[in-house]
């Protein structure tokens, strides 16, 4: 592996190692990270929350939130751990009017979920971030919001950042989603914490749940049935957070011990809530040795550790109810089709035209370069396994988790895989690159 440029990495070309060992230990989980450093804000009382996710991302939700008023002391992690915050929570209604433009980096997460929390205060506010954010469509949270009485007003009639917050009295709505979405739910839960009557968010399947499990260990009372969530106003206690390791992180381990065929790859501390463990069901469904050790539970959440094995895999379907479970894996996912014997179908998966670029377009172009048998559809793609790889100079379209997926498919190609863009990783893991040097035997 070597990097070329200056400061944040622009490029690193990645090659075949004849093996993968190694342990290393996941990121704290940027899910959890972001909503124990919201929820904790507008709380009463202090909280302390550890292994926080080193990201980019999260760091955005932290000045935010600073900007707002919120006394936060952040102490960085290390190598091998996250780092830590002392939230001093300001109450549900303590949050003072920012004297600036509120940055959300490339955080969507950070953009979405603090809509929610800024939706009917009675001070201006604006929430703005990087070229990526100001492309993204807002309208599924603008939408509903506005339905609930805020008054919100954005650019492209209401679409698209920066996003203007001028107040508003907040009522209870029921809330229909078309596609299953954690940020959207959160978003009008969180907003439902200030408003007058029941806020209920119906979905058509289940969607990771770390909104409702932090809200009701913090005395909110959050009812659920199935797919669907309900809340209503309420004060929340701070809460101590031990955060798990990233899954979503995890999964780039996780397939490249699967496909190298000479591997075994430990991931330690790993989170398993059900509603973000999709991606283990489906690559046992396709065949791969993973072994789950030392389970526990850990501020609520089950966590544990992960070995992956070189493994035989064949195609599979990808649809349904499982979709939102696995949604940030699919790139990587979509790498292990193109190892696996047969034809492996993504499909409900139109989320990903919607994140930080359109990733299943950024995917079937690298995919296609490369030699890989790969259709574009609508709402997915279909992946016919079982030829090689070939090392290409590809784009990671500024999207940490292509420029991560594009490392993965480097650690079995032919040739040599060069990523444009690499430093896109650190936006949610800053330590990939120095973690891919550890389990491939390279020095970067």
């Amino acid at each position: 592996m070597s990097f070329s440029g200056s400061g944040t990495v622009k490029a690193v070309a990645v090659s075949r190692p004849a093996r993968l060992r190694g342990e290393i230990t996941a990121p704290g989980d940027k899910s959890i990270s972001h909503r124990a450093a919201i929820l904790n804000a507008v709380a009463n009382g202090e909280a302390r929350v550890t292994n926080f996710s080193t990201g980019a991302d999260c760091a955005s939700t932290v000045e935010m939130l600073r900007a707002l008023g919120v006394d936060i002391d952040h102490r960085p992690g290390s190598a091998s751990r996250g780092g830590e915050l002392t939230v001093r929570g300001v109450g549900m209604n303590g949050l003072s009017e920012p004297a600036d433009v509120l940055d959300a980096g490339n955080s969507g997460t950070t953009t979405r979920l603090m809509s929610g929390i800024l939706a009917g205060r009675d001070f201006q506010a604006i929430i703005s971030g990087d070229a990526s954010i100001r492309s993204r469509p807002m309208g599924r949270v603008i939408d509903p919001l506005v339905e609930m009485g805020a008054n919100i007003s954005a650019r492209d009639g209401g679409r698209l950042a920066p996003i203007v917050f001028h107040g508003g009295d907040l009522r209870g709505i029921e809330y229909v989603q078309g596609v299953a979405s954690a940020q959207v739910k959160s978003c009008l839960l969180f907003a439902g914490l200030r408003a007058d009557g029941e806020t209920t968010v119906r979905s058509p399947a289940i969607s990771r749940d770390h909104s409702e499990r932090m809200l009701a260990a913090m005395g909110a009372p959050v009812r659920t049935d199935g797919p669907d969530v309900s809340i209503t106003a309420s004060e929340l206690s701070a809460v101590d957070v031990e955060v798990p390791g990233d899954i979503s992180s995890a999964a780039f381990w996780l397939v490249a011990g699967v496909i190298h065929p000479d591997a075994e790859v430990t991931i330690r501390n790993v989170g398993l809530n059900p509603t973000r463990a999709g991606v283990l069901t489906v690559l046992r469904e396709m065949g791969a040795d993973i072994e789950t050790i030392n389970e526990r539970e850990v501020a609520g959440e089950p966590v544990g550790d992960l070995i992956a094995r070189s493994s035989a895999l064949h195609g599979i379907e990808i649809s349904g109810e499982i979709v939102p479970l696995l949604i940030d894996e699919i790139p990587v996912l979509a790498v292990a089709a193109a190892q696996a014997d047969g034809e492996t179908v993504f499909a409900d998966s139109e989320e990903l035209r919607v994140k930080e670029t359109d990733r299943i377009a950024a995917t079937v172009e690298w995919m296609v370069a490369a030699g890989a048998d790969v259709e574009d559809r609508p709402d997915g793609m279909v992946i016919r396994g079982g030829r090689p790889i070939r090392g290409v100079t590809a784009r990671s379209h500024d999207d940490h988790r292509i420029a991560m997926a594009l490392a993965v498919a480097g650690l079995v190609a032919e040739g040599e895989m060069r990523i444009e863009e690499a430093g896109a990783a650190e936006i949610s893991y800053p330590s990939f690159w120095r973690d891919l040097s550890t389990i491939s035997g390279t020095v970067a």
